[in-house]
């Protein structure tokens, strides 16, 4: 699974004009499931992400946890990121889950970062999504869960 982490002071998405999830501060994840992700992958980047220490502290260092701060994550499922570039100039997916398997690993990831008490919106798997965003920082945070 690739992760995009991008720490926000406020984040919306919408399907056709609708509002379907916002959340103040915390992050907005873009979510990506490659073929042979499992519940491994999922279970790393769900402690990886909730304790991952990118807000600031007193101090202005960046030493302190999504869990620490109380704040929320809005999940957007995102099958771009395993995009192939090398070939030609249209980019090819074929390194993405089928979405059976996509649906499945991203709905077990939302749920486990709730179990961790964090608040989690998400858009709609597969509609065509409309994200806004406030990057806060900017904090932009790329992870690999083959990256160990």
């Amino acid at each position: 699974m690739k992760i995009v982490i991008q720490r926000v002071s406020t984040a919306c998405v919408k399907v056709d004009g609708k509002l379907i999830g916002k959340i103040g501060q915390g992050l907005l994840l873009l979510v990506g499931v490659t073929h042979d992700d499992t519940t491994n992958d999922v279970d790393y980047l769900v402690k990886k992400i909730v304790n991952m220490r990118i807000f600031e502290d007193e101090n202005g260092k960046m030493n302190i946890s999504l869990l620490q701060k109380g704040y929320d994550i809005l999940s957007i499922s995102q099958f771009t990121l395993f995009a192939q570039t090398d070939k030609g100039n249209r980019p090819g997916f074929s390194d993405a889950a089928q979405p059976e398997l996509a649906n499945n690993l991203y709905e077990e990831f939302n749920e486990k970062l709730r179990k961790e008490n964090v608040r989690v919106e998400t858009g709609i798997f597969g509609a065509t999504m409309k994200v806004e965003l406030i990057n806060d920082g900017p904090v932009t945070i790329i992870i690999d869960s083959k990256n160990k």
